[in-house]
């Protein structure tokens, strides 16, 4: 069996040169950037394909990949972050800011925006398979299956678009290092988490590349492979206290958490400012997304929540990338006040990347969409309440609150377990590029040495560097008052 074929350019355009297609910004053909294709026409073969990518390291060398020398032309972050600033609420960007300041992981996490814009013009093979585009270390997560099994994959899709594959790998080791250094790994423990995490990856890609399509697309990390992946009993300890909170992160469990009996009958309880309640124009102005939300839904899942009443919404803000944007948490209740559903609407915006593929936001014109239809390509199971609405002019995607998401506690991870994790987050990344195309090429083009690892652990150092001076700029942009924000929140 063959693949679908991703569009490719050598070296970034197709017109030679390695990094920025000749014109400040990288072109990029998108893969699959079309919903359908036809059934007749005829993929190239896998070995053809192989041989195709292995071919590209003559205009890409492998060791490329290990450049990082910021340009003279290099926008300021923090004149970055403030266009990406534009369009949120505007009294949560100090809110935002705050979170950011905080470490230089927590600056890389909300910066997803600055390091888009630096690796798009870095050199790349042009193979584009769909990506995470915040593939960070902290954004891989635990979630319940449609079956109710406690499974580990990708879990932040805001930026997922087709792009290169180098991006989402690119983005994986400069945070492992940063995470590593944060939490006193020395350099040459970061480095092997690096070659670690690359060796995975390219493994794992080699593997999918020999299966069939649809073999690959039912590849799934549960709990119990993730216990017998750790090596070291330090993060084996962390799996299991992280699946035991999981399995408690159920909506019938968080009724006495976050929800209170009132006169007008069950209400989330309120706590300011982080969840404050909507006055009543914007409750039914959401009400309505969320009846139109219904129709994207499977017909089975549209009849299961139609047996539910919406009876609450409340403003909530979360994580540190989306500080700013909308943030909703719907209360569902059933045929009594013990069966219950929590639904999270959450904003969606272009994705920080897609200025730079050709042809930009591909063939989506509602983010939402894009968001859920990317997280589908590449989990391998996926919320079956995931969903997509508009309110009042602005794109949402819908998924649930409380579906025993959970992750390994990032603190937890020092520099004898940095290796073990980074090498779980790489297996996983090349799975989710798998599932969509590429895999072919990608296999031949990282061969089986630690070529590209070696490259990527030089860049990932001098990333963290970068990151790190980053993050103290913007610490000093807030010290002489060229930034507000608001700490502890």
């Amino acid at each position: 069996m063959n693949e679908p074929s991703p569009s490719t350019t050598t070296g970034n355009g197709g017109n030679g040169n390695t990094g920025n297609g000749g014109n400040g910004h990288v072109v990029l053909a998108a893969a699959d950037s079309a919903p359908y294709t036809s059934l007749r026409s005829r993929p190239i073969p896998r070995a053809q394909r192989f041989a195709l990518g292995r071919s590209l390291r003559k205009q890409v060398p492998r060791s490329s990949l290990g450049n990082w020398d910021p340009p003279a032309t290099r926008r300021d972050p923090v004149e970055q972050l403030r266009e990406n600033h534009e369009g949120r609420i505007e009294w949560l960007v100090p809110v935002r800011v705050g979170r950011m300041i905080a470490s230089p992981y927590g600056f890389l996490r909300g910066s997803a925006t600055v390091m888009g814009a630096d690796v798009a013009r870095l050199p790349s093979t042009g193979i584009t398979p769909v990506i995470c585009g915040d593939a960070h270390i902290g954004n891989f997560g635990l979630y319940a299956s449609p079956e109710r099994e406690l499974v580990l994959d990708l879990n932040d899709f805001d930026e997922a678009h087709p792009g290169g594959w180098e991006w989402d790998l690119r983005r994986l080791v400069a945070s492992a290092w940063v995470l590593g250094r944060q939490n006193g790994a020395r350099e040459d423990q970061c480095e092997e988490a690096v070659v670690a995490c690359v060796a995975t990856y390219r493994d794992h890609i080699r593997e999918l590349y020999d299966e069939p399509l649809m073999a690959r697309s039912f590849d799934r990390f549960d709990v119990d492979r993730l216990r017998e992946t750790a090596s070291r009993q330090q993060l084996r300890k962390q799996i299991d206290k992280a699946a035991r909170k999981a399995h408690g992160r159920t909506s019938d469990r968080a009724l006495p958490r976050f929800t209170e009996q009132t006169a007008d009958g069950r209400r989330i309880v309120e706590e300011p400012p982080l969840i404050t309640r909507v006055d009543d124009d914007e409750y039914e102005l959401l009400a309505e997304g969320l009846d139109d939300y219904l129709a994207t839904l499977s017909p089975h899942w549209r009849r299961v929540l139609g047996g539910y009443t919406l009876v609450d919404i409340v403003h909530k803000v979360v994580g540190v990338g989306s500080v700013g944007l909308r943030a909703y948490i719907a209360l569902l209740e059933g045929s009594d006040d013990e069966d219950v559903v929590f639904l999270q609407l959450k904003q969606a915006r272009r994705s920080v990347i897609a200025r730079y593929v050709h042809g930009e936001s591909a063939w989506h014109d509602h983010q939402g969409q894009r968001v859920v239809e990317y997280q589908q390509a590449l989990q391998t199971v996926s919320d079956p309440l995931l969903g997509w609405t508009t309110v009042a002019g602005r794109q949402f995607y819908v998924r649930q609150f409380r579906n025993m998401k959970g992750t390994v506690p990032l603190d937890a991870i020092d520099g004898g377990s940095l290796g073990d994790y980074a090498g779980i987050c790489g297996y996983l990344l090349a799975k989710g590029h798998a599932r969509t195309s590429g895999a072919s090429m990608i296999a031949g083009y990282l061969g089986g040495s630690d070529k590209v690892g070696a490259a990527l652990a030089r860049f990932a150092r001098a990333y963290a560097d970068q990151t790190e001076a980053d993050h103290q700029r913007l610490v000093e942009a807030v010290d002489n008052g060229e930034v507000a924000a608001e700490r502890g929140l």
